[in-house]
């Protein structure tokens, strides 16, 4: 039980290597999931970054942090820093110093540097580890790290609600603890059957959240209801305003298809090199999942083949490498570039010295209303006939997979796209086959121009990589289907924007009936070649369900105050023209 600076005690389980001949470094991760197997003679390999790192040995430190499972005090969901602390005052990077502190001066056999790693939630604990950091933490790796949760992590996405991944983890994780505790409470959030899409259309408004599920017993989601904007709550808890003076050297983890942290590592990465450019900053993008750099092979997601063992070949020639450069003074880090990114389409890994690449141009793809995509830009303005419509319904809306699920998991966001071919509120739009291959690195900007018959709506935006009819299936094949590549619509990225949000996070405002609307957002970065004999898809439509909770087409608060009745159908359309819908994208020189 370490002590902190205003005498709470956070529980702390260390494992030292057996072998005392030598001093070994120390390897620190703080997490709100629990510490566990507690007591002496217990062991998990989760205290370890991977298995690698047991092998080669260090002293492991695993935290209950404040407020949560065996640690005392009271906990604060993603606890902000507080840049004006006067003494005695805490927050979690001095939570972190504290407990580093007390680590070197009461553990033996210790070298006197320290590591600290975490992934997704516990991300967030290293980022904030590194803001002031302990003389002792001398290099960190934060993967999947939270932070903005409501800019672009977790809760929200251009303002619209992520609704499966914040009330099925709220359901356990937002339930206030009755005291110490070794064991997670049960959930409140009870599915009757697999069916998530007909289960969350019968809970209906977020509104009936509270009555039908939880009963005001998440506090989480009590301060969800509070905050249905991004207030000043949600602004102090965007730990990337913190990092301006980072000493540790630091490697950033992320996942192409992670549907959880895809913004939080981009956003760590650059913030870190905007202020410290000479800084040791190394950021890793590999085909992956949530965590899944952590464990397993990495050689496929869903039926996408990589080829290679992606994730093994990042722990063993990055994570490991890197651990021991910093902290046992073993080995050099001449094969870790500044940026190492997985390249989806040619299923390879690139190195790059920036990010976005140095060695790209912008370029932008039309939407045409003959369904189709040009680099062409129009000469004509938008007119009367320059659009493209379909109708929204909220008791219909758009399934965001073809599966039947109550755990949303990731699958989708490699997902065949077909199975929305013959909805007519889907609109689509291809390219003609690629006559050579086309490599885009970066973030994707959305330049839409759209109206709705409401006076708010969403607009979900998706880019795929269609493949020819005679792609071969994938070898060897996981899909218990026997997947089929001919044809394959993989989605590449998608991301909705709310348009009350489509000018401010803070201050939303409602569109004006079948009045144009210009809105600019970005879907998250890739790293893909488009190859020979391929299209480019672009998908658009008005809900993504039950990923993103429905739109009623009223400007309301959708947390607190959305009623059945406020839920109506909407004609939405897409313009085009000179000053139409665009998307821009960064291409790789030849």
């Amino acid at each position: 039980m370490i002590p902190m600076r205003d005498s709470v005690k956070l529980y702390t389980a260390i494992y030292v290597p057996e072998d005392q001949s030598k001093k070994y470094p120390i390897l620190l991760n703080r997490t709100p999931y629990s510490c566990a197997p507690y007591g002496e003679s217990q062991f998990s390999s989760g205290v370890a970054p991977n298995e690698l790192a047991i092998d080669e040995k260090f002293i492991f430190v695993k935290q209950d942090v404040r407020g949560k499972f065996m640690s005392e005090g009271v906990f604060d969901w993603v606890r902000p820093i507080n840049p004006n602390k006067s003494n005695g005052q805490t927050d979690e990077s001095t939570d972190t110093w504290d407990t580093i502190d007390w680590i070197i001066q009461n553990v033996t056999n210790h070298n006197g540097k320290l590591g600290m790693w975490g992934g997704s939630y516990p991300g967030y604990y290293v980022m904030t580890g590194i803001v002031d950091a302990h003389p002792s933490l001398v290099c960190a790796i934060p993967s999947a790290p939270m932070v903005d949760i409501w800019k672009g992590d977790d809760l929200a996405h251009n303002g619209a609600f992520m609704m499966p991944h914040n009330l099925n983890f709220l359901s356990t994780f937002g339930q206030e603890r009755p005291g110490q505790t070794q064991q997670w409470p049960k959930s409140l959030l009870k599915y009757p059957d697999n069916d998530g899409y007909k289960f969350w259309l019968d809970i209906g408004p977020l509104k009936n959240v509270n009555p039908r599920i939880f009963k005001h017993k998440i506090i989480h989601w009590e301060e969800y209801l509070k905050h249905p904007v991004y207030d000043s709550y949600w602004q102090s808890r965007d730990i990337s305003q913190h990092l301006t003076n980072v000493r540790p050297a630091v490697m950033t983890v992320g996942g192409w298809f992670d549907s959880q942290d895809l913004y939080g590592p981009m956003k760590s990465y650059q913030t870190i090199e905007k202020h410290h450019p000479g800084l040791q900053n190394t950021l890793v993008f590999g085909p992956w999942y949530h965590v899944g750099w952590s464990r397993g092979k990495g050689d496929h997601c869903a039926g996408i083949q990589w080829e290679s063992n992606t994730a093994e070949y990042y722990r063993e020639n990055f994570e490991l490498p890197f651990w021991n450069y910093h902290l046992k003074g073993t080995g050099s880090l001449d094969n870790i570039p500044e940026v190492l990114a997985f390249n989806t389409g040619e299923k390879k890994w690139s190195e790059f010295s920036s990010w976005p690449p140095a060695q790209t141009f912008k370029e932008r793809v039309y939407l045409t209303n003959q369904s189709t995509l040009t680099n062409e830009a129009p000469h004509s303005a938008i007119d009367k006939t320059g659009y493209i419509s379909y109708t929204n319904d909220p008791d219909n809306p758009v399934p965001f997979t073809a599966r039947i699920t109550t755990r949303f998991g990731n699958d989708w966001m490699v997902e065949d796209q077909r199975f929305l071919a013959e909805r007519e509120d889907v609109v689509t739009f291809t390219s003609p086959p690629f006559e050579s291959e086309w490599t885009v690195a970066g973030p994707i900007l959305v330049h839409l121009v759209a109206s709705s018959s409401g006076t708010d709506a969403d607009y979900i935006v998706k880019v795929i990589d269609v493949y020819p009819e005679d792609s071969p299936p994938p070898n060897p094949n996981p899909n218990p289907k026997n997947l089929n590549m001919s044809g394959y619509q993989m989605l590449l990225r998608g991301d909705p924007i709310r348009a009350k949000f489509r000018n401010s996070l803070e201050y939303p405002e409602p569109m004006i009936p079948n009045q144009t609307t210009k809105m600019e957002f970005e879907l998250r970065d890739v790293h893909h070649t488009f190859k020979k004999g391929h299209q480019l898809m672009v998908q658009i439509h008005g809900s993504w369900f039950p990923m993103i909770d429905r739109n009623p087409h009223k400007f309301v608060d959708l947390f607190n105050d959305a009623v059945e009745a406020d839920f109506v159908k909407a004609e939405q359309r897409i313009y085009f023209g000179k000053e139409g819908t665009y998307l821009e994208f960064y291409i790789v020189k030849d």
